[in-house]
């Protein structure tokens, strides 16, 4: 049996990170959503309905572009965290007076009905998620059968020059560890996806200065890892952090600025029909029925 990943997620810390989560887009939850968008030009079939899951930290500035390459699509914004829920509401509703507000593709900030939309759009969420298996089931039962999933997240190689100082310095690691597309690709299949198609690159950001650096990473996320530093740490501490960044951080080829490697990885998979097994007495939804029968068609 493949154990549940990743393996060093605090659920409770977790838990606290998605509720207190600031509600806004971090930078580069916006490129990395914008380069996601720019994949959609392979998709045949264009969806009748599509949910943005975690759209305020995903990318508000992203949501408009997927609204503009499907403006006919009918929109579910799922805000999973009630503390960011007006925000959406605030920055993605059509304004009363507009007679978007009122057409099919009008967007609803609620969960999608099981099997409602032909395309989820999940971007940067599934690293911070402390039981993913279970938040690729709810994908799966948003998703109709032939609809498809294309998420984003961080991968292993993320920020590995700041793993490398705090084990240089003898500290507790800065994070938990991230998951490998190839694992992300296993756990796809496992959830009832086909067809998974994986890829990633690294992307390196540069920062002018130590209380720049962090600031940026405090927006991007927390320290979930169990084992991190125990209570808070004071203001010589905070202040030979800065220092150690300053030294360890330091790209010569960034002109001395401080460089931070993030591995984005990217995926992108179907839901398929169910495959009913064959016995003297098998039940069948009627759903699952209208599926097959859609699917026979097709042939």
């Amino acid at each position: 049996m493949q154990p549940e990943r990743p393996p060093t997620i605090d659920p409770i810390a977790a838990a606290r990170w998605h509720a207190a989560a600031p509600a806004a887009s971090p930078w580069l939850h916006e490129e990395v959503a914008r380069r996601m968008e720019g994949r959609l030009q392979w998709i045949r079939e264009a969806p009748s309905a599509w949910c943005h899951w975690d759209a305020v930290r995903g990318g508000l500035q992203a949501h408009a572009l997927v609204r503009q390459r499907y403006p006919q699509a009918q929109c579910f914004v799922a805000e999973t965290a009630p503390s960011r829920q007006p925000q959406a509401a605030k920055a993605l509703a059509a304004p009363w007076w507009s007679a978007a507000r009122w057409k099919d593709g009008a967007t609803r900030f609620e969960l999608p009905p099981e099997g409602g939309v032909q395309m989820l759009w999940a971007n940067m969420a599934l690293h911070m998620a402390p039981d993913p298996q279970a938040l690729m089931a709810q994908w799966h039962r948003a998703l109709a059968v032939n609809g498809y999933l294309m998420f984003s997240c961080l991968g292993p190689d993320t920020v590995r020059e700041l793993h490398a100082m705090y084990a240089q310095l003898g500290w507790p690691v800065p994070g938990h560890a991230f998951t490998d597309m190839h694992d992300w690709g296993d756990m796809l299949v496992q959830a009832g996806f086909a067809e998974p198609v994986m890829d990633m690159e690294r992307i390196t950001l540069t920062f002018a200065s130590a209380p720049r650096l962090l600031e940026e990473l405090r927006g991007l996320g927390a320290n979930l890892h169990p084992q991190r530093f125990g209570g808070l740490r004071g203001r010589d501490w905070h202040a030979r952090l800065q220092q150690e960044l300053a030294q360890h951080l330091a790209d010569p080829r960034q002109d001395g600025q401080l460089a931070l490697t993030f591995e984005i990885v990217y995926g992108h998979a179907f839901k398929p029909a169910r495959r009913v097994p064959v016995n003297p007495h098998t039940a069948v939804s009627l759903q699952d029925m209208r599926a097959m029968l859609r699917g026979a068609g097709q042939k």
